[in-house]
């Protein structure tokens, strides 16, 4: 039998060691991480372009109307704001004085620093931790402790965490609320494989924790939690965690169930895809504009990035080496280039099947697609509004001091991002856009508790999940 779940101090209160995990773009909102809160954990809304409502309670479309980048940037952080502020105050009053509100940040989101800031100025009394991960958030424990909430970096290593608290969060230790391990092979969405570490060749995640734990105790952090995050689906998988003297106070995050919630605002035509997925659909791959490794469903919007990546080859302008063969490539086809002899067999094959357009990427290669799509990849490009603070589909960056740009040459092997989670969040077919999962979203389809295409409300769910299934 599955031991009774300990209540743990948590952003100031005792509450379950449950949390909801942050989705990004709208996909865990004040309704989803209200109701968690209710149930006597801790809810997460996302500070990722959330949703705002008019006066009817619509939802206000993100459009944007500034003619630059600049101007478009800052749109997207004035939706982010009032968003997340209105987000929080539809989540505090749903959780009825029971469990904790959180706020999850990208750090490598576009104007992160603002919009955390944003939120929690509008926000007081109503919001009680951040999490924040992607990229090395250093600034996280002064502007937390400056509003007096607490702060849960989200990490892979040990190793990031004693960076971060040597370089910032030792002057704001009292404030650290916990530390997020998310596991980079078992998380959904962006995750943070290192470049010495293998996509394909998963870590036990029991000893990077222990390691982790050792790094917190040797600074005075011997209670402060560590969130286990990714790959967390039955407690009772996971039983020697709870308790156990060498990991000290464990939490567990859920950020792939709660999908498939009554709350949970995502389309029902999601909700019927995840119950037929299966162990082979979930893919980590690296073609998020973001750059780091990312788990999405591989369907047919991944399918055809892993086509598209494929249809590359080196190329010049002009006979150099062995490129000699010349091509004529366009609608017109006035423009020659020249390849090899085995990649211009490749490059005839291709245009036959229509893919009569190349588009030019950071890697002196170009890739073959047709005249749609790339027509579709330069509108994506232009019309950027800088959801990212560096985007190699675009080449945005919001550094002023580089004048707003990477440096680099924009990469048609990625994609629109904001676009597609935009489309996916709010009904669109999520078989042709980014589809984000965690490892065991396979697992919706075997689980005895979603048969029958049961879907459970948020506290039925947290109820499910204390008795270790």
């Amino acid at each position: 039998m599955f031991p009774t779940l300990n209540s743990l101090k948590i952003s100031g209160a005792d509450v379950l060691p449950l949390i909801e995990g942050g989705k990004g773009c709208c996909v865990t909102n004040g309704n989803t991480s209200g109701a968690w809160a209710e149930a006597g954990g801790i809810g997460t809304i996302s500070g990722v372009n959330p949703d705002s409502y008019d006066s009817n309670g619509i939802i206000i479309p993100q459009t944007y109307s500034g003619k630059t980048r600049i101007e478009r940037h800052q749109e997207l952080i004035n939706y982010a704001i009032e968003g997340g502020v209105q987000q929080a105050k539809i989540a505090h009053d749903m959780r009825k004085d029971n469990g904790r509100i959180h706020v999850n940040i990208l750090w490598e989101m576009g104007g992160a620093e603002t919009v955390l800031k944003g939120i929690l100025e509008k926000s007081k009394g109503l919001v009680h931790g951040i999490t924040c991960g992607a990229g090395m958030p250093y600034k996280l424990g002064d502007i937390c402790a400056s509003f007096g909430v607490y702060y849960y970096p989200i990490i892979s290593s040990a190793r990031a965490f004693k960076i971060l608290y040597k370089r910032a969060y030792s002057r704001s230790a009292e404030w650290l609320g916990g530390v997020v391990y998310e596991d980079p092979w078992l998380a959904g969405g962006h995750n943070g494989l290192s470049n010495h570490e293998d996509p394909e060749v998963p870590q036990d995640p029991y000893p990077r924790c222990v390691e982790l734990r050792k790094a917190m105790r040797a600074i005075g952090l011997d209670e402060t939690p560590i969130v286990m995050a990714g790959g967390v689906w039955h407690l009772k998988d996971w039983i020697k965690w709870v308790d156990n003297k060498e990991l000290g106070p464990i939490v567990f995050q859920f950020g792939t169930r709660p999908l498939l919630t009554k709350e949970s605002p995502i389309s029902q035509i999601w909700k019927d895809k995840l119950l037929t997925l299966d162990d082979k659909d979930i893919l980590l791959h690296r073609f998020s504009p973001t750059n780091f490794y990312a788990s999405s469903v591989k369907n047919t919007f991944i399918k055809d990035l892993i086509e598209r990546k494929k249809r590359q080859l080196k190329t010049s302008l002009t006979i150099v080496g062995e490129m000699v063969v010349p091509i004529k490539i366009g609608k017109n086809k006035n423009k020659t280039f020249y390849f090899n002899k085995e990649d211009a067999s490749k490059a005839a094959k291709w245009i036959k099947q229509g893919f009569t357009e190349i588009l030019k990427t950071p890697d002196d290669t170009v890739i073959f697609v047709t005249e749609k799509n790339s027509l579709q990849i330069r509108k994506d490009q232009k019309e950027c509004m800088g959801c990212l603070s560096q985007c190699k589909f675009s080449n945005w960056s919001d550094n002023e001091e580089n004048k707003y740009s990477t440096g680099r040459k924009v990469d048609p092997r990625s994609f629109c991002i904001q676009k597609t989670l935009q489309n996916v969040a709010h009904g669109k077919d999520p078989d042709k856009e980014l589809m984000f999962a965690g490892h065991n979203a396979w697992k919706f389809k075997n689980d005895p508790f979603y048969s029958n295409g049961f879907v459970p409300s948020v506290k039925e769910l947290v109820n499910r999940i204390v008795t270790g299934d």
